[in-house]
């Protein structure tokens, strides 16, 4: 099946049910399938106005809004090729994917993406045509309005029989976009992914979480990323399921409450986030709610841990739940969540076994999966009913997974891309002759075919020993401190493992009040040689279980948090490691030299 096809269905089926819902002037405001559907066939036919031949780049560079979906299936529609990118994105890097992938059209949200654009066009030879959705005012030179676009296409005579004619030639091994790995190291590849690669693994997917129309999504992570474009795009579409756009990553938490979404995804760190204010939010109370929340929590860990895993829990748990459910769970959830949450969807990274756990003695529901954008994304999805924390699932219909000699987990099947665009060696090195794509992640599968991720193939550290140690569960331990934000290991070739450490910075400063130390900045604070003896038994107590190799022999305690803007995570919120370890080249050399903080 096609995307186009896909989406047809759906709105034939569903058209006067709201395909997507977005914020304005402080209401929710539907468009319907039906809409949707009039508004591609419009985009589709004006795209073809501007030259937009089968096979030729459209690329995208736009936050979550429903121009973003339009323009999506237009393209797809009349057999283009859609290249999203990050909105994020300096120009530099933004001239690298439009040349590389040889963008004939690329579509903007607003001014500040098109100056972006407007800044590299004497550098895209293959640029014919710039629309932007929010046009300015005056227009620049050779940039063109979506309406304008979408009118144009509206207005053709033969439209219909056009867009049908086009819509039938594109096949299921058609390419439908090349999406560009944001990448921990080197410069991003374009994995090229086709139809079959995204409505089979968007069927598979559905096989799991039983979507039905009735469903609400929220969707706030980029649709650029592979993740969100599947779980908030083409799933939520092959259900007829409501999309809703969050405004903006800061406000994901009131239009939770307002929309009162069913389902949603999100990389781990929301999770995270929700967890921390919740337990702080728990920790404030007065006492007597205070022991209240605490016994409803572990009334909750012990019912819901069971019956999330398929199991019977235990007879006094199941008699009090429901009591421990309507005096305290349920108003929590409500509160946070707008209370009608089926599921929470986990990927990008690793989730804190924790954070899982206090979710799920909320009662919400955390199905913890893993893909990767070579993979179109989805691999392993934790079923409902079935689920294991600590897992990623087992692998979706269709999808083979094994285990190589080195521990790397290899996958294949109709979700794997066609390969990475231009780039035959890469390819080559990442799908071998049998079809198995090397993931580059190290994991195990337990006697139920259950998968768990231990770690990046590339980002083992090897002591100068020879052990081996595997940092992200390290690091997963230390964030499990309430003091402790981030935290980054290094060691590889060393004598013994060290670390990178980011306060959270609201536990701190309470700490150091109740100490009666002077408020200082970030910088003065983390010098304190009292703050220093706090993190260094915080970092003791987290990892006692380790072995004496894995363990944190120094750590530097550093005034801010990784950033994007500095390269140091991948839009998604993955430490990119190698450019951690650039910037903080001095804090790390001085760790071996006997001179670290720690």
């Amino acid at each position: 099946m096609t995307v186009p096809e896909l989406f047809r269905r759906t709105a034939e089926r569903v058209p006067d049910k709201p395909a997507l819902l977005v914020k304005q002037d402080k209401e929710w405001t539907p468009i319907t399938y039906g809409q949707l559907a009039e508004r591609t066939r419009g985009l589709a036919l004006g795209l073809l106005e501007l030259g937009v031949e089968p096979g030729a780049r459209v690329a995208l560079i736009s936050e979550n809004r429903p121009e973003w979906a339009t323009t999506d299936l237009a393209a797809l529609s009349i057999g283009a090729v859609n290249v999203p990118l990050y909105s994020t994105l300096p120009p530099p890097q933004v001239e690298y994917i439009l040349n590389d992938a040889g963008a004939q059209v690329v579509v903007v949200s607003n001014q500040k993406q098109l100056d972006k654009v407007l800044q590299v066009r004497g550098n895209l030879p293959g640029l014919r045509s710039i629309v932007v959705m929010d046009p300015p005012s005056p227009m620049p030179e050779g940039v063109t309005a979506f309406a304008d676009v979408v009118a144009r296409g509206t207005a053709r005579p033969d439209g219909a029989a056009e867009l049908q004619r086009r819509t039938q030639a594109v096949k299921p091994d058609d390419l439908a976009s090349i999406i560009y790995t944001s990448g921990t190291t080197g410069a991003p590849k374009g994995a090229v992914l086709t139809h079959d690669n995204f409505t089979s693994n968007a069927q598979a997917a559905a096989e799991v979480v039983g979507m039905p129309s009735e469903d609400t999504f929220l969707s706030f992570l980029p649709l650029s990323h592979v993740f969100e474009r599947m779980a908030g795009h083409y799933l939520p579409l092959l259900a007829g399921s409501t999309i809703a756009y969050s405004e903006s990553i800061f406000a994901v938490q009131s239009n939770m409450v307002e929309i009162k979404p069913t389902i949603m995804a999100s990389v781990p760190r929301l999770y995270e986030s929700l967890h921390s204010r919740m337990q702080d939010g728990i920790a404030k109370q007065p006492e007597k709610q205070k022991r209240m929340a605490e016994w409803a929590l572990k009334i909750g860990g012990e019912y819901n841990s069971r019956v999330t895993a398929g199991e019977r829990p235990p007879l006094l748990a199941a008699l009090l739940y429901p009591l421990a459910d309507r005096l305290v769970l349920s108003k929590i959830r409500e509160k946070v969540t707008g209370g009608k949450l089926r599921y929470f969807i986990s990927g990008g990274a690793p989730l804190p076994v924790g954070t899982a756990k206090f979710l799920t003695s909320l009662g919400l529901r955390i199905l913890e999966g893993y893909g990767l954008t070579e993979t179109s994304p989805v691999i392993c999805l934790n079923p409902p009913g079935k689920a294991r924390i600590g897992t990623v699932g087992p692998p979706v219909q269709g999808v083979e997974v094994r285990i190589a000699a080195d521990g790397e987990i290899l996958s294949r099947g109709p979700h794997i891309m066609q390969g990475y665009f231009n780039l035959p060696e890469e390819t080559a090195k990442s799908i071998d002759p049998e079809g198995w794509f090397h993931t580059g992640d190290i994991g195990v599968l337990d006697p139920d075919n259950y998968l768990r991720i231990t770690d990046r193939k590339k980002d083992i550290l090897v002591l100068a020993n020879g052990k081996n140690v595997a940092p992200q569960p390290i690091e997963a331990k230390l964030k499990a401190s309430p003091l402790i934000a981030n935290a980054v290991l290094f060691g590889d070739r060393q004598p013994q493992v060290v670390a990178l450490i980011v306060p959270d910075w609201d536990h701190l400063k309470q700490w150091a009040r109740e100490q009666k130390i002077e408020e200082r900045e970030p910088e003065e604070l983390v010098k304190l040689p009292a703050v220093t003896k706090l993190f260094r038994a915080e970092i003791e107590s987290n990892t006692r279980d380790l072995a004496d190799f894995e363990k944190v022999r120094r750590f530097t305690l550093v005034s801010r948090d990784f950033s994007a803007d500095r390269g140091e995570l991948t839009p998604t919120l993955k430490i990119k490691r190698k450019v951690v370890a650039e910037n903080y080249a001095e804090q790390i050399q001085s760790m071996y030299g006997g001179r670290g903080e720690g």
